[in-house]
């Protein structure tokens, strides 16, 4: 009779074990969940995004409303300016900063595409000496926002065409930031200035499925390439967002050297989904009209990939 009491006891303490580690999964899925819908918004398959340093928001609260009014789906949040510093000039660092953009972000329905480190247009990923620091830096406020991409841009100074020296270094560095953002199953979206095929190359040589192409529609205008030629080459799994503007000149709408519908066509034949983001493409005869340049294609783009 003690055996048994016994045996009930012990299947009675499996039981609340096993119901105490059920919530904490269930818990755990609903915070992911709510960080996802944080930053991605409602479920789309392309959804549209601004640079909040090219609408002149940096690091800036107001960036979400002003996002909002062009009705756009998010923003690519930068990290901050970068200059002579050991890294980022950011305050996503500070947890009741941080606490501000996660709730104006939800509060406004404007989700967050990814974490940026623009610094790096004009700065050297291959020769700064505190580049670990800088990505660490990136890669923890993806954490604490539940954003699972960054964008690196390699920028002038990164340009492997013009400086194949580079290469070997950029590599070793990428190698070691894959690792860190495998910790968080991100992905860090690296813009080159090489054409599709030697970005392929250059991703195997990486050899990690967390480092992804960020593709650029005005790198492969400027050089003469064919915009969807060049995404299937790349291919489904090695682009992580798309920067879906061209060098500033004309609205997407009046572009002739870019085709959108044969690019959606494309993208969905790929079976593709993620963010476009608007970095420029603004009218030359009024460039600092955020509003009318940033609406005008936030709304093109809407309507080819989203019908609206």
């Amino acid at each position: 009779m003690e055996k048994m009491k016994n045996k009930i006891q012990y299947k009675r303490r499996d039981f609340i074990k096993l119901s105490a580690l059920a919530s904490g999964a269930l818990l755990a899925g609903a915070c992911s969940n709510s960080l996802f819908a944080m930053s991605y918004g409602k479920e789309q398959r392309y959804k549209i995004a601004v640079c909040d340093w090219m609408i002149l928001k940096r690091q800036k609260l107001s960036a979400f409303a002003l996002a909002k009014e062009i009705n756009a789906d998010g923003i690519e949040l930068d990290m901050g300016g970068l200059g002579a510093r050991t890294t980022f000039d950011s305050k996503l660092g500070n947890p009741e900063e941080r606490e501000k953009f996660l709730n104006k972000s939800k509060e406004l329905g404007v989700g967050i595409s990814s974490i940026a480190m623009s610094g790096f247009y004009a700065q050297s990923f291959a020769e700064r000496a505190t580049v670990n620091i800088m990505v660490q830096d990136c890669i923890n406020t993806m954490k604490n926002m539940g954003v699972k991409t960054a964008y690196l841009p390699l920028g002038v100074e990164g340009d492997m065409v013009k400086h194949p020296e580079l290469r070997e270094e950029i590599v070793k560095r990428l190698q070691w930031a894959a690792k860190q953002v495998a910790e968080i199953d991100g992905v860090i979206a690296v813009e080159t200035s090489y054409g599709a095929k030697e970005e392929l190359e250059f991703l195997k040589e990486v050899g990690s499925r967390h480092i992804k192409s960020s593709f650029n529609f005005a790198n492969a205008v400027d050089n003469g390439r064919d915009i969807c030629s060049e995404l299937k080459i790349l291919g489904k799994k090695n682009i992580g967002q798309i920067h879906a503007s061209n060098t500033d000149r004309v609205w997407l709408q009046n572009d002739e050297s870019i085709d959108m519908p044969k690019i959606k066509a494309t993208l969905d034949d790929m079976n593709w989904k993620g963010w476009l983001i608007v970095e420029r493409s603004r009218d030359i005869e009024q460039v600092r009209n955020v509003k009318a340049n940033y609406g005008a294609n936030v709304a093109y783009l809407k309507k080819i990939f989203q019908n609206t």
